[in-house]
């Protein structure tokens, strides 16, 4: 099962579409993971119409609209590995002992936010997965998405690909 990992994506606001790269890769995976700040109803429009199966949440930025339409925290079992996803998870300091309490029953947790890419494990059980934002990199050298497989029951093959600033 493929997997893309992306938040943050911040349409209008920061960039006026999603970039290409990532449109095209939408149809070609098993399911599209977006952690929240959609900020338009459009691009989840897009999305929902593109992707095979769309897991998502609303974020800090987006308003009553999407709230509507999309939870806080959405749950999936993604080929025997238990997801969930959320915009926000506080401070990087102290992240993985707090998440690893709140998500006791999670084997990964994709979460957005800071824009910042993010890897790491709570223990020996929580991925904690931040794929950064395809169209707003602030602080960071490139805009970023992840890539992930599932197979045979475990996370696999977990990769961050960088893209141009977009325009």
């Amino acid at each position: 099962m493929e997997l893309l990992l992306m938040s943050d994506t911040h349409v209008p606001a920061r960039a006026k579409s999603l970039p290409v790269e990532l449109l095209d890769l939408v149809p070609r995976v098993d399911v599209v993971v977006h952690a929240g700040d959609w900020i338009d109803t459009p691009t989840l429009d897009l999305l929902e119409e593109r992707a095979r199966r769309l897991v998502g949440v609303y974020g800090n930025n987006d308003g009553p609209p999407l709230r509507a339409r999309l939870p806080e925290v959405a749950y999936a079992d993604l080929g025997g590995v238990r997801f969930a996803v959320v915009h926000e998870t506080g401070p990087a300091q102290g992240r993985e002992r707090r998440c690893a309490e709140r998500y006791p029953d999670v084997d990964v947790l994709v979460f957005g936010h800071s824009h910042i890419p993010w890897d790491s494990t709570a223990g020996d059980r929580l991925r904690l997965l931040n794929p950064g934002s395809p169209t707003d990199r602030r602080r960071q050298p490139f805009c970023t998405y992840m890539t992930a497989r599932v197979a045979d029951g475990r996370l696999d093959d977990v990769r961050l690909h960088r893209l141009p600033r977009a325009r």
